[in-house]
């Protein structure tokens, strides 16, 4: 990256999601405006999963990836694992995810969300791909779970095993999935009132923040009430620089960096 050149890497976006239907151009176009050079764009499911395979086809800013989100691991049963791994194998799909568990809403039965957990973070090791992990309200059964994970396959140590997206966690979590290797991503919601981010957010390496929007979800503040999008930002890299006492220019290109090494972006910066 030219040192001249600002760019910025949106790592979560759910840009198949009918909410951009309407306008998915005049988004993208917006997010090029921001200086926003690439968009990973996650499925959730298969269906989401493929819909995010052809807008990576279609536009080159888009990446995409595949995974079953907890909340639809009662579709995980229903799933021919042979055409899953088929299109994880697609050269635009950059990682597994969004995967995890979600014990907060509890949309899938608890059992079920860990067993679809564990076979895509073994098909994340057989592709060498990294993984997006969703945690809400289930650390201590996630941080143990990886643990397990990460010793029982060698290869995740030779490159970061994934990202955490969305961390809302405290130190000692932070500190242990740091310690394994992940990536913390952060988004707009470390500016919202109630966020309790600030100190920790200061202890995340700059070689292990990233950043993203969850768009269409968890807007700017300022933006409280309306759909996310890409083109937002340079919210979150205004609320990172004044936290860390960095400059934007600095935040944007470590994120963006990290980015890069962590989906193993090809293309130049």
């Amino acid at each position: 990256m030219n040192d001249t050149d600002i760019y910025i890497v949106d790592t979560h976006a759910h840009l198949d999601m009918s909410a951009f239907n309407k306008d998915r151009i005049d988004v993208l176009n917006r997010a090029r405006d921001a200086c926003v050079k690439k968009i990973i764009t996650i499925g959730i499911n298969m269906e989401s999963s493929l819909k995010a395979i052809e807008l990576a086809k279609k536009h080159p800013e888009i990446l995409a990836t595949i995974g079953i989100h907890p909340h639809d691991a009662t579709e995980a049963e229903k799933i021919d694992t042979a055409k899953f791994t088929e299109i994880a194998n697609h050269p635009r799909v950059v990682a597994i995810g969004e995967i995890g568990l979600d014990f907060y809403r509890d949309y899938s039965p608890r059992e079920l969300q860990l067993q679809t957990l564990k076979l895509q973070l073994e098909l994340s090791v057989k592709l060498e791909l990294p993984v997006i992990i969703h945690c809400r309200q289930a650390e201590s059964e996630m941080l143990k779970l990886l643990h397990d994970w990460i010793s029982l396959n060698p290869k995740t140590q030779k490159q970061s095993p994934g990202v955490i997206h969305c961390f809302n966690g405290g130190k000692d979590a932070l500190k242990q999935y740091l310690n394994m290797g992940f990536y913390i991503s952060l988004g707009a919601y470390i500016g919202y009132p109630k966020s309790k981010m600030q100190e920790i957010i200061q202890d995340i390496p700059d070689d292990r923040l990233v950043v993203e929007t969850d768009c269409p979800f968890l807007p700017p503040q300022s933006h409280r009430g309306k759909r996310n999008e890409p083109a937002y930002i340079p919210f979150t890299i205004e609320l990172l620089s004044k936290i860390r006492n960095e400059s934007y220019e600095q935040i944007a290109k470590i994120t963006t960096e990290n980015a890069y090494r962590l989906f193993r972006i090809k293309d130049e910066m």
